[in-house]
């Protein structure tokens, strides 16, 4: 049976949490670059992520967080959420490892964020789950809404998840005054500005419709969408993932 949903409400940012016809299938990987304007050590980082950018297979989000901001200058990209949402990885990996530059792979993986071959070894880590990216959701944008649609699976998918519609800037560029990054300008690569909860997914075939004036507020021109087992406060497993542009 298939369900449709429109979507009604947004999620603030301070809880946390395509122009293609539809878009890119088939993704390898999603890489949460947790990052900061604070953090000396984040702009090889960053720079990093707008390479992987490149390839078509890898889905690269900034999430920018907050808890280096006392050393001077405030993050102007951060939600207090990202940091929640680090901290909430690290407790469902177990190794309670939090720092910036941080990747977290397919929502079970970790590495450096500036470390190249630590971020593929992670990606390949990430298949030992058979779960990870399995489930082929598909974004499509037309009549100035996204439509988000997931298949009826069985199996090991069946067990479900969350629908999370993320809200990016493609690419922000921020003069930094202060700090330990103090006179840089750095750029940053789909810097994830709002997080929207479509719903749940359990398995059956479901469609979600959100209408583009909802999400596209000032340097929002892209969305990614992510499904994922668990919920936020024990995130889990990415199951399937698409980026599209709004443009």
């Amino acid at each position: 049976m298939t369900t449709t949903r429109v979507l009604l409400s947004l999620i603030g940012t301070t809880i946390i949490f395509a122009a293609l016809p539809s878009a890119k299938a088939d993704p390898r990987a999603v890489i949460e670059l947790f990052t900061s304007q604070g953090c000396s050590s984040c702009p090889a980082a960053d720079k990093l992520l707008a390479e992987l950018q490149a390839d078509p297979s890898l889905i690269p989000l900034s999430l920018p967080i907050d808890y280096w901001d006392y050393l001077g200058w405030k993050d102007t990209l951060a939600i207090p959420g990202h940091t929640l949402r680090q901290r909430a990885y690290s407790q469902a990996r177990g190794d309670r490892e939090i720092y910036t530059p941080q990747v977290v792979v397919n929502g079970v993986a970790q590495a450096v964020g500036s470390d190249r071959a630590g971020i593929e070894n992670a990606v390949a880590q990430s298949h030992n789950n058979a779960s990870s990216l399995s489930v082929p959701l598909r974004v499509t944008i037309a009549d100035e809404r996204v439509s988000v649609t997931l298949p009826a699976r069985g199996g090991t998918e069946a067990g479900g998840g969350e629908v999370w519609l993320c809200a990016l800037s493609g690419s922000v560029s921020v003069g930094i005054g202060r700090g330990e990054n103090r006179g840089r300008t750095i750029t940053y690569t789909n810097v994830v500005r709002r997080w929207i909860k479509l719903g749940s997914w359990s398995g059956k075939s479901e469609n979600f419709t959100v209408p583009i004036d909802a999400i596209k507020f000032d340097g929002v021109d892209a969305v990614a969408v992510i499904l994922q087992s668990g919920s936020f406060e024990k995130p889990g497993t990415i199951m399937g993932a698409s980026l599209a542009s709004l443009n």
